[in-house]
């Protein structure tokens, strides 16, 4: 008598596949980046000159302030189109820059605001101004070419590894406070929607000017500049400014001194940065100093932290 076996007709089952959001792919530490810095301060104060010790640079839109610069720069572009076909150009073609260089974004903003009231005029002339395209939708719409801007620069920092640095000048605006009086400011010479935009993307945004320290003479207290020329990293209420490195609050206008403060991978040393609080604790009222001291005693050698102090106790002290 034959016996037949029975075979399984069953499918096997499916393979398993690792999701991308395992925990065996998750990524531990520091990341090493490329650059994305916005550096805004007054004419003539080193910005391109800052931009200049980046590696490898090339300038889009540059003006006379790289005249003296032995820098590498694009065609002076003279519309809106010109400025992607650059940065497109440097996401597809061979080359060797390692930081792209925008001067100015408020050279840049003129550009943007014809494009869109080519847009708007081409049916029916309406519009002279960008403000005449009605109830601010004109600024709604260079913001889009604003956002197209940024994702042509952020490609080219994901995929050819390259710096970004955004330069501008600065005005003096006032600012509605709401907890208290309104008080000037300096800011991006930008209409704020693009420069919210950008400080939002960016992970750097420093503020450039001259150092300066006060000097009392008769009775009457005047601002000194020393000739100096420092970038802020950290917001106050004059400026705004950010950093993400744990940079020291201010710096040398040099991108030199900005590289070796981000490699040294602490904001300072922290031995020097006790010694600045020290120094401004000598004409401190005993109950400031007790509570500085019992800070500095928890920070300890945490030059991050002890850098929070510092910057709280000048504002404490501007105040």
């Amino acid at each position: 008598m034959n016996t037949t076996t029975k075979q399984s007709h069953s499918s096997p089952p499916p393979a398993i596949t690792e999701s991308r959001m395992s925990l065996k792919k998750v990524v531990k530490g520091r990341l090493a980046q490329p650059l994305r810095v916005i550096l805004y301060g007054p004419p003539g104060i080193g910005k391109s000159t800052f931009a200049a010790g980046a590696p490898a640079p090339i300038f889009l839109g540059a003006e006379k302030g790289t005249a003296q610069l032995e820098v590498d720069r694009f065609t002076q572009p003279e519309k809106w189109e010109d400025v992607l076909a650059a940065t497109t150009e440097l996401g597809t073609a061979d080359h060797s820059y390692k930081t792209i260089v925008l001067d100015t974004l408020d050279w840049i903003e003129p550009l943007i605001h014809t494009q869109e009231l080519n847009e708007v005029n081409k049916t029916k002339h309406t519009a002279d101004d960008i403000d005449d395209i009605g109830y601010g939708r004109g600024y709604n719409l260079a913001l889009v070419q604003w956002r197209k801007l940024v994702s042509y620069l952020e490609r080219l920092s994901e995929i050819r590894a390259m710096n970004i640095i955004l330069l501008a000048h600065s005005q003096i605006k006032s600012f509605k406070n709401p907890e208290g009086d309104d008080f000037d400011r300096y800011e991006m010479k930008l209409h704020h929607k693009a420069g919210g935009l950008l400080q939002e993307w960016a992970d750097e945004v420093f503020f450039a000017s001259y150092e300066t320290y006060a000097h009392e003479k008769k009775g009457r207290v005047r601002g000194i500049s020393s000739g100096a020329r420092i970038i802020h990293t950290t917001r106050t209420a004059a400026y705004d400014a950010k950093n993400r490195h744990d940079l020291p609050s201010e710096l040398p206008l040099s991108w030199d001194d900005y590289a070796t403060a981000i490699a040294s991978g602490s904001p300072a040393n922290s031995e020097d940065i006790k010694k600045a609080i020290s120094e401004l604790l000598e004409d401190c009222s005993e109950e400031l100093t007790g509570r500085v001291n019992r800070a500095v005693n928890n920070a300890g050698d945490n030059a991050a932290k002890l850098t929070q102090i510092l910057d709280h106790l000048k504002a404490t002290k501007k105040g």
